[in-house]
């Protein structure tokens, strides 16, 4: 939050070989995200970590779309619709997890149409 214009250096960690980075990536704007502030750069840094096949990363970038959903939560709904064909199950969950039930049921039902 003190640094804002440091956001374009989390894209490249997000790109990084070293999963602690991309984690770090994504954790790094867990605080901020709670007052609903860096949206835009959430959505980027989960976008470029959203195929990442290590589970402590999808946990990493599920809880900070989890922390935007406070304030953004149909912000997040949405991003998570448009995705979860495709997200990974431990991401999704995480990112859901404040939503109301229904919101919750209807990301994870399966639509194959």
């Amino acid at each position: 939050m003190q640094y804002p214009d440091c956001t374009q250096r989390l894209y490249k960690w997000a790109e990084s070989e070293k999963r602690w980075l991309r984690r770090a990536a994504a954790v790094s704007l867990i605080v901020p995200a709670k007052k609903g502030e860096f949206l835009e750069e959430a959505f980027r840094i989960a976008d470029i970590l959203f195929e990442d096949t290590e589970d402590l990363v999808q946990k990493g970038y599920g809880w900070l779309l989890k922390e935007e959903s406070r304030k953004h939560r149909d912000e997040v709904f949405a991003y998570v619709q448009t995705k979860k064909r495709t997200m990974p199950r431990t991401a999704l969950r995480y990112a859901i997890e404040l939503m109301p039930q229904e919101m919750r049921k209807e990301a994870m039902r399966k639509d194959w149409k």
